[in-house]
């Protein structure tokens, strides 16, 4: 996990669409995919881990004590503790994963920066075209940390 943390995502990109990609021949786009879902996976187990971590060993002993199992302790005692610590950490990470999004343009993934590239490239309205793709990537990130919030409020307003 910390090898994974450490090294760039557009590095990652580079080494399964590239250097993997001498072995195991892959698209542009499931190379994309399998590289961001490594880098972010990386940091949502770390975010699970911490957020896990984070709750009172006294919870999961009181669990068991009351007969649960470890599965069951994990379910109905800890794992609704730690969602209030790990969802603003996962929203975030949610809201980098989409603006990290813009980076798979390079494979020749057609995303959002990539059409707006080939846009400005015909119609040489460079200025235009990339103020368009910021406001509409900035619109995205906007709604999703809205929606982390409303999920934020509702989780803290049940307990």
């Amino acid at each position: 996990v910390e090898v994974i943390r450490g090294i760039p995502l557009l590095v990652q990109l580079f080494y399964i669409y590239f250097a993997l990609g001498r072995i195991v021949q892959m698209p542009p786009l499931p190379s994309a995919i399998l590289a961001m879902g490594i880098c972010y996976g990386a940091y949502m187990g770390e975010i699970f881990r911490a957020g896990i971590q984070s709750i009172a060993k006294g919870q999961a002993e009181a669990a068991r004590s009351l007969g649960m199992t470890p599965g069951q302790s994990m379910y109905h005692v800890i794992l609704p503790q730690a969602v209030k610590t790990i969802l603003p950490p996962v929203g975030n990470e949610f809201v980098a994963l989409l603006k990290d999004s813009s980076l798979v343009s390079i494979l020749a993934v057609a995303d959002l920066l990539r059409r707006g590239r080939e846009f400005a490239a015909e119609s040489f309205t460079y200025f235009e075209t990339y103020t368009v793709v910021a406001l509409v990537y900035l619109i995205i990130t906007l709604f999703l940390s809205k929606l982390i919030s409303i999920m934020e409020d509702r989780i803290g307003a049940d307990s």
